[in-house]
């Protein structure tokens, strides 16, 4: 998390997907912007820290719980109590080609 921790509390960065646990809409390589200040809803995609890993993952609020939710079948679930662990909102997938690129904050 040191190396999140660099950005300004509020500035948008970028980080490498790794691994397949998003797929199909996010793969191994793709660059996400990730934007801390971005709005927390059901529906969005989520950076989170958790037990000192990084995860990217898709987020229901369920009776004021938030469930993280990896696209791929077999990836345990996860519930949080608050937005704590929440690094920040994904806004952006950047890619080679427009047809990679892709926007969520819209």
């Amino acid at each position: 998390m040191d190396e999140l921790t660099q950005c300004g509390a509020s500035e948008p960065f970028a980080l490498r997907v790794i691994g397949d646990d998003m797929a199909p809409e996010f793969c191994g390589g793709n660059i996400v912007i990730v934007d801390p200040g971005g709005l927390v809803k059901s529906g969005c995609f989520v950076v989170v820290q958790v037990d000192g890993d990084i995860l990217l993952r898709h987020l229901q609020i369920v009776n004021n719980r938030y469930h993280l939710i990896a696209l791929r079948e077999g990836v345990a679930e996860l519930w949080l109590d608050g937005t704590a662990s929440i690094v920040g909102v994904i806004s952006q997938r950047a890619g080679h080609r427009r047809k990679e690129r892709k926007r969520y904050d819209l």
